[in-house]
């Protein structure tokens, strides 16, 4: 079977807010994006997020119908020479948008895909859904209202899944919440405020071959995502962070994973002291993990619930709450 999707970013000002969608119909699709970004950008979280959500399909082809040239040369053609000079270009300098250049380069290891340029506004069905997505979403972050991120593609229903393909993971019921709105973007308030993201003086991260409890491994997988050489890294992030990753944070706000994963880039933050409170296993791939941080605007009380992707676990959901 063949999956064919369209994929596409938008950019208001370019750089400005921005977002990404990608598109197979309407009960089969997904978006994002960031508070401040480029239409390239846009246009590479499109694909690589097509990629991750279909990870689960590695049997099936990728037909992806894309308007940007840029995106297509890059992966179908300049990806090889820049990965062998070091992700350079052939002047000697740095390419651009790397980091998501990386996570495409390892996230179609192994697929079948095939690129197919199309034009964009120019009436294609899928193109034109997918880029009304990717705007609403870059109008989203302008407007600082909660943008909708879509179904998704959801894993291969029983008895599908394609031959050595393993078995999917059942989807994991979306936390609900009595979020306020988010405010008004400017500046990620992330930084500003006692965060789930923060250092530890102690690695306690089971070492390899050990047979450590779920509770034991999401603790360290949470102590590691505090480390600031972790946040700074967008690939590590990027595993560590479920791909319907919500937080809320201290301030009220709504962070989707793709803006965190950009702001946390940007500005990996100092440290933060961190006392475990409970560690509880929901089910047998949900782990609730709950803590206190200290951290110089203050301490927070904070939850975070992990979920077990495959063999991975992953962070799907953070909330945080300013102590008195």
């Amino acid at each position: 079977m063949t999956i064919t999707a369209a994929a596409d970013g938008s950019a208001l000002g370019n750089p400005g807010p921005a977002g990404w969608a990608w598109y197979v119909n309407d009960d089969c699709w997904r978006a994002g994006g960031w508070p401040h970004g480029t239409n390239n950008q846009g246009e590479l979280m499109a694909v690589l997020d097509l990629f991750r959500s279909t990870a689960h399909r590695p049997g099936e082809e990728l037909h992806i119908l894309c308007d940007s040239q840029y995106v297509i040369n890059s992966v179908t053609k300049w990806m090889p020479g820049w990965k062998r000079k070091g992700w350079r270009k052939a002047d000697g300098k740095p390419v651009l948008n790397v980091e998501l250049l990386k996570e495409i380069d390892q996230a179609l290891a192994g697929r079948k895909y095939t690129f197919e340029w199309v034009r964009g506004h120019a009436g294609h069905d899928l193109n034109e859904a997918a880029d009304d997505r990717a705007r609403a979403a870059a109008t989203a972050y302008q407007q600082g209202v909660a943008v909708r991120q879509g179904p998704g593609f959801g894993p291969t229903p029983a008895g599908t899944a394609p031959e050595g393909a393993a078995p999917a993971v059942p989807a994991v019921p979306a936390v609900p919440t009595a979020a306020p709105a988010a405010p008004p973007l400017g500046q990620p308030d992330l930084f500003g405020e006692p965060d789930l993201f923060s250092e530890l003086a102690e690695d306690t991260t089971p070492a390899p071959g050990t047979d450590a409890s779920p509770e034991a491994i999401v603790e360290s997988l949470e102590r590691e995502l505090l480390r600031p050489e972790t946040r700074a890294d967008m690939g590590r992030t990027g595993v560590l962070l479920h791909p319907d990753f919500t937080e809320i944070g201290s301030s009220g706000r709504i962070w989707t994973r793709d803006a965190l994963m950009m702001a946390l880039q940007d500005d990996p933050d100092g440290p933060t002291e961190f006392e475990l409170l409970g560690a509880e296993r929901l089910g047998e791939s949900t782990v609730l993990l709950t803590y206190r941080s200290y951290a110089r605007a203050g301490t927070a009380l904070r939850s975070s619930l992990w979920v077990r992707d495959g063999t991975q676990w992953r962070l799907r959901f953070h909330q945080g709450t300013p102590e008195v």
